[in-house]
């Protein structure tokens, strides 16, 4: 995965399409030569100036800004070099073009920040806040992806990195010297060292959960029976008449998605076609999708219609969810039924009772969903963080209290000081300071060209 350092590499970083203003963006070895090349002199560093984008023939393909960054004082470390021209599909592939027979190549996918953190100027998490800051679908997503840009997350990595070398110091420093008779158990500086650390984890952890909830979202999947109400549930969650709603059991054949968020929170609604005996091959195929979308639910909202209750039907379709995928019960309609909406507070299971149609309970389904999802609107001093980094942490905590067991249970420094240091191994690769070219293939190649 690691790039040449003799590549120069090349690509348009604004979005295909007509625009006011496209970019194309260049970085290596022989940027100033393609430089001089194309606009007949290098430009001074860090001073947007005025130049005529020129084609081998001297021919004007363009005219716009040009902006010179030399090495290492630039994004990615190298020399860069950024043409502002005009934003037609044709203009900046002839530029793009120019570039290329110029002596540079194609960029891959996130290959600039790629070359950022190969050259020291981000690190691993802070490369990827980059792409969760571009692929951000909610303010709060946003303001927490320029906390992570900005190092927020990376300096709690590195505190709970420095906080577990600490102890390792201290443990093995008493290994080392045995003449001290250190009671490890009976040790009040170890066992505060070793409370601090745990809280620490627990604190990051917890703000970790968060950042991965406004990245990625929950994944709801709307199931029942025909006719229960799920495409009105689905549009009047959305706020738009996404589905087709009819009084024709089976009217939904076809998996529908929407996007919406709950106060910050991004919610992926997909609304599938009812469960029930069928011969019709269309609704058979229908019901095919919406198992398969059960089994990527975050969790399932079982839609029953409230005139007649949960039946055997519905225990029939709760017996098909995937193990662990968690549901709430919604009973819908009760403007018919009577019921009063909100929770249930005598079901034994989540069960919320709404009306799809006046959109009774519905803030009260909406708070149960953020409730489920743990997801909190006090984000001051969150940060991005995605499943990767989620996993590494409860990875290392797990490490560290596998080795505090091991200290309280067999009284084995030597084996508390292995965990911490596993542990260690592991936020490591957070940030990068322990990776492998399989993972930074895996990472970058996410990113969108010319970033």
């Amino acid at each position: 995965m690691v790039s040449s350092a003799t590549d120069t590499i090349a690509a348009i970083a604004t979005p295909p399409g007509q625009g006011g203003v496209g970019i194309v963006r260049i970085s290596g070895p022989q940027t100033p030569a393609i430089a001089e090349a194309l606009l007949g002199c290098l430009p001074r560093p860090r001073r947007a100036e005025v130049h005529g984008f020129r084609a081998a023939d001297a021919t004007l393909i363009d005219e716009g800004l040009a902006l010179y960054f030399a090495a290492p004082a630039s994004f990615t470390g190298e020399h860069v070099l950024e043409l502002h021209g005009h934003g037609g599909p044709v203009v900046m592939d002839l530029l793009l073009q120019r570039v290329l027979s110029l002596g540079a190549r194609p960029a891959r996918p996130g290959e600039f920040s790629e070359r950022a953190y190969l050259h020291d100027k981000l690190d691993l998490a802070q490369a990827e806040a980059i792409a969760d800051l571009i692929e951000s679908g909610t303010a709060q997503a946003a303001r927490a992806a320029v906390r992570s840009l900005q190092g927020d997350f990376s300096r709690r990595v590195e505190a709970l990195i420095e906080a577990l070398t600490r102890v390792r110091i201290y443990v093995e420093a008493a290994i080392d010297f045995p003449e001290e008779e250190i009671d490890f158990l009976a040790d009040a500086a170890l066992q505060q060292m070793l409370s601090a650390l745990q809280a620490d984890f627990s604190d990051t952890l917890a703000r970790a959960q968060q950042g991965q909830l406004l990245r990625d979202g929950m994944t709801l999947v709307i199931a029942g029976r025909p006719n229960a109400g799920k495409s009105s549930l689905l549009n009047v969650l959305a706020g738009s008449e996404t589905a087709i709603v009819t009084e024709i059991p089976g009217t939904t054949r076809d998996v529908l998605r929407e996007h919406i968020q709950i106060d910050g929170l991004p919610l992926h609604i997909i609304d599938t076609a009812g469960l029930h005996a069928s011969d019709d091959p269309v609704e058979q195929a229908g019901m095919q999708r919406t198992r398969a979308m059960l089994a990527q639910a975050d969790r399932v909202l079982l839609v029953i219609d409230d005139q007649t209750g949960f039946t055997q039907a519905d225990a029939d379709i709760l017996a098909e969810l995937p193990a662990g995928v968690p549901h709430t019960r919604v009973f819908n309609k009760v403007d018919l039924s009577g019921r009063v909406a909100g929770l249930c507070s005598d079901a034994a299971h989540d069960a919320v009772a709404v009306s799809a149609q006046t959109a009774a309970g519905l803030d009260i389904l909406r708070a149960h969903l953020k409730d489920c999802a743990g997801y909190s609107e006090q984000t001051d001093g969150g940060f991005s963080a995605r499943r990767r980094h989620l996993e590494a942490l409860q990875q290392a905590s797990q490490l560290v209290t596998a080795g505090i067991q091991q200290l309280q249970q067999r009284r084995a420094g030597e084996l508390l000081a292995e965990e911490l240091r596993q542990a260690q191994q592991v936020l490591g690769e957070i940030t990068g300071a322990v990776s492998s070219d399989d993972l930074l293939g895996r990472i970058f190649s996410s990113f969108c060209i010319g970033k």
